[in-house]
């Protein structure tokens, strides 16, 4: 074996000593032995250096083998105890055991010796390996605690909502951050209570998709929507993953908020939306006005052409003008959504724009509504735009209010000046920084449904009794403001009424160019080129100009235009 052994053996008889090194020779060993008779050589031999095993005789002048137990205990050494006496009796030797020796034996049975020193090696080797995997599980322990609470702090320091589940998918944790988002305190969002905090449109189809993937350890990744307990919505983005412990596999995830991300997808939808519809529109009423054209022109033709009409075709002439004018005005309409109208643009007082339609429909609208007009002590920021068109919109905005008021309410005018921030116009398409005036119109009406209110915007969409509206008052009123270079928000609850703020941007300028007043002249025999591909509108007006006196030659394209021109430049006006 020829291994060394270091051996402190506790003997004041040196030959009793070397009786025992001679057995333990035997084994093969190479010994290094100390000889102490008193417990202060024994305490000196301990601190000196390291011992694999004592050896001890129980009775010695000085000193006893439990006086040495107990000091070897008192220094905390692990080390293998045998006793090896002539005089200790059975009694003695099982009460030594007791108090901590792991073998005795009889100095006439030296035999027993190295048996017994190879097993108590093994075993204290043996102890020591448990210790020290003892000693590694409680350092793991104890970083695994550390590290716990780091990930605690950090946690709850997170600007996300942060949760944990256990193997059977009940809540465990969820940080500071998740509480706020939702709502609700800790505790009850512990076991199932976090799905309390789910909106209920989104409950059921959210619980159903955890579920699978929790049974199918599949990782997690879902948008939906929180409700506070005061009823505000939360869209957000749920992410998990399955995570292994010594509880079994659980889900660690986070929970973000997504809702001014969402906001600008759903106004990107609907700008796109409304653009799409805006070019349909537009192309529709550019030939719904090519066949309106000449309808308009020859009824108001024919009462010249024929003077002598009776009375009754002359009102059917005029029912035909009539509603040729309506349609016209109805393809105007279409295309200020579609494309706006620059207009006449002026700088404008909002107040006083405000102040006229506040009269109006004071001598207009059902006395059981209450009308009211705000206005700030200070004066409000000049805009440039055109009065009519504005005038529209204002009052497309007050017959609705109207409209949901039916038992009457409140309808109330207001105007003020704001400055829109950079992070204002992020959230908001359409929205710029910088100074603006927002008119506000609010009724305490019906409200509008959620499902409804993406869609009152659209062109032709109305929730109005079949002849009560066209659908294209909020259409056009959104173009013309777009086209002014401002924006619309809405808010409405069912049962609570609406609210539309007009965003205007106010102008730098604040001088206005006089109108010019367009004059109709009659001709004196001048020839007038006519370029018009629509047969229809080409006849008419060369019809109407011939007879304001007028010569007119007509082409139907740019080559037989040209030809026209070139041969009778001279004579055209």
């Amino acid at each position: 074996m020829n291994s060394l052994l270091r051996v402190l053996v506790i003997e004041d008889l040196e030959d009793d000593m070397l009786l025992m090194l001679r057995e333990l020779r035997r084994g093969g060993y190479t010994l290094d032995p100390l000889r102490v008779e008193t417990p202060s050589e024994m305490a000196a031999a301990l601190d000196r250096q390291d011992w694999d095993i004592v050896i001890a005789d129980y009775t010695l002048p000085l000193f006893s083998a439990p006086a040495a137990l107990k000091l070897l205990q008192e220094k905390q050494r692990d080390l293998p105890f045998i006793i090896v006496s002539g005089t200790i009796g059975e009694e003695t030797a099982v009460a030594a055991m007791k108090a901590g020796a792991h073998d005795y034996i009889v100095k006439g049975q030296l035999t027993r010796l190295l048996p017994a020193v190879e097993r108590e090696l093994r075993e204290a080797k043996e102890r020591r390996k448990r210790q020290d995997a003892e000693w590694a599980l409680r350092e793991s322990e104890a970083a695994l605690r550390q590290s716990q609470q780091q990930y605690q702090a950090l946690a709850e320091a997170s600007p996300v909502g942060i949760f944990r589940t256990d193997a059977q998918s009940n809540c465990i944790y969820v940080n500071r951050q998740w509480c706020e988002m939702t709502g609700i305190p800790f505790e009850s969002a512990l076991q199932d209570g976090w799905a309390k905090a789910l909106h209920p449109e989104d409950h059921d189809q959210i619980v159903a998709a955890w579920r699978t993937a929790f049974q199918d350890s599949l990782p997690i990744r879902l948008e939906f929507r929180f409700q506070k307990p005061d009823g505000t919505i939360l869209w957000v983005l749920g992410q998990a993953l399955p995570e292994g412990g010594a509880e079994g596999r659980g889900y660690i995830g986070t929970v973000t908020d997504i809702t001014e991300k969402k906001q600008l997808e759903s106004q990107f939808l609907r700008t796109q939306r409304l653009e799409s519809l805006g070019t349909l529109a537009s192309g529709i009423a550019h030939d719904f006005n090519n066949i309106l054209t000449p309808i308009l022109a020859i009824s108001q033709l024919l009462p010249m052409k024929l003077p002598d009409l009776d009375a009754g075709n002359q009102n059917l002439l005029h029912i035909l003008e009539d509603s040729a004018r309506r349609g016209a005005d109805l393809v105007k309409q279409i295309l200020v959504f579609a494309r706006g109208s620059e207009g006449k643009r002026i700088p404008l007082d909002i107040g006083q724009i405000l102040s006229d339609v506040l009269q109006m429909v004071q001598q207009t609208f059902p006395k059981a509504i209450e009308i009211q007009l705000h206005l700030p002590t200070d004066d409000l920021w000049t805009v440039s735009a055109d009065i009519t068109q504005l005038h529209q919109v204002l009052m497309n905005l007050a017959v609705n209010a109207r409209d949901a008021m039916n038992n009457g309410g409140l309808l109330s005018f207001s105007a003020k000046n704001i400055l829109l921030d950079e992070s204002f116009a992020r959230v908001n398409l359409g929205a710029k920084a910088g100074p603006y005036v927002v008119i506000t119109v609010a009724d305490t009406g019906t409200g509008i449904a959620p499902e409804l209110l993406e869609r009152i915007f659209d062109p032709f969409f109305t929730t109005k009794e079949a002849g009560k509206g066209t659908g294209l008052g909020l259409s056009t009123s959104l173009g013309i403001i777009r086209n002014h270079g401002g924006f619309v928000k809405v808010h409405s609850e069912v049962g609570q009424g609406s609210q539309f703020k007009v965003y205007l941007p106010t102008m730098r300028e604040t001088v206005a160019q006089a109108a010019a007043s367009p004059r109709l002249l009659g001709g004196n025999n001048e020839l007038i080129l006519v370029v018009e591909d629509e047969s229809a509108i080409q006849q008419v007006t060369k019809a109407s100009l011939e007879d304001c006196n007028y010569r007119t030659l007509t082409a139907s394209d740019g080559i037989e235009a040209i030809a026209l021109y070139a041969e009778h430049q001279k004579k055209l006006v």
